[in-house]
């Protein structure tokens, strides 16, 4: 019957769409194992990385200065571990930026904690290993010497990278570098970074970029990872500065502190919504009486 051959042809559609799909997620599987594998070739990684982590720093002539760390898992960004920094060092003010000394406060925050609350993954001695990455292995003592200098267990926690990439040159690179010597983990963390300009890929200790194809699948994964690192540091970058031009406005209101600020962007979430709301609504505001409310409604509206 006609409604029969409707129900027939339906599930043949839900069949064909369910093989579309699988097929899509293998084609990307297979992309990503072959851009790991290329990867670890390229780099002389003794594993596969498998987790990547991308830093980036976002400003605008120093202020409100934040990083990014994003994550990916098996090739694909891992959003849930994705991570937002402020950068604290007081010299880095409105009108002096500097790069450096961001990344080595951020790389240091991100590995400090996890160097004092190690814990092992797994029994990583000599044996696995001798065969080191040709990211900490440029100018070094020979492979006999290093696997007994090595012969301690690893201080991997889970959450530790098989990669760590820059986004930036020889010098964002060498800031970095810089503080896994100073906390010991030269030897732990494979780093490297990739400038925007040339898609130069950059080791430690080498003066030269690394002699690449920028669409080779490796580095295409790098590249992936580097913008989006960027892009997440951009996108908070903006929305700091956003909530800061909000309360540089709020701040001119008589009686309205930083605490009652945070109520009513927490209340309004933007300034317009603020502008535009009543004085009764205004007075709804946990801790915005009705003589504060009064004053608001009239900045707004003078």
């Amino acid at each position: 019957s006609p409604q029969r051959q409707t129900k027939a042809e339906l599930i043949e559609m839900v069949k064909r769409n369910a093989n579309y799909e699988l097929e899509r997620t293998q084609r990307l599987v297979d992309r990503n194992t072959k851009a790991m594998e290329d990867l670890a070739n390229i780099l002389d990684l003794p594993d596969l990385p498998r987790r990547i982590e991308g830093y980036d720093i976002s400003h605008i002539q120093g202020s409100n200065a934040v990083a990014s760390q994003v994550v990916f898992l098996d090739g694909t960004p891992a959003k849930q571990h994705y991570r937002h920094y402020k950068i604290k060092n007081p010299n880095i003010t409105v009108g002096h930026s500097d790069d450096f000394a961001s990344l080595a406060e951020v790389i240091r925050r991100r590995f400090k904690k996890s160097q004092l609350e190690p814990e092992l993954a797994d029994n990583q001695n000599s044996t696995s290993n001798t065969k080191h990455s040709t990211l900490n292995n440029q100018n070094s003592t020979p492979k006999t010497q290093q696997s007994t200098s090595n012969t301690k267990h690893s201080t991997l926690r889970k959450d530790w990278p098989d990669l760590v990439i820059i986004d930036g040159g020889k010098g964002q690179l060498s800031a970095v570098v810089a503080v896994l010597q100073e906390l010991n983990l030269q030897e732990e963390v494979p780093v490297v970074s990739l400038a925007k300009q040339y898609e130069e890929l950059f080791l430690p200790e080498e003066p030269l970029p690394l002699n690449t194809d920028p669409e080779q699948p490796g580095v295409q994964l790098l590249r992936r990872v580097r913008d989006e690192a960027h892009r997440f540091a951009v996108n908070f970058h903006r929305k700091q500065r956003s909530s800061q031009l909000n309360r540089s406005r709020l701040d001119e209101i008589p009686g309205l502190g930083f605490q009652r600020q945070k109520q009513l962007l927490a209340h309004f979430n933007s300034i317009d919504y603020i502008r535009n709301a009543s004085v009764k609504q205004l007075a709804e505001v946990p801790g915005i009486g009705l003589r504060l409310s009064k004053e608001i409604y009239h900045y707004f509206h003078p």
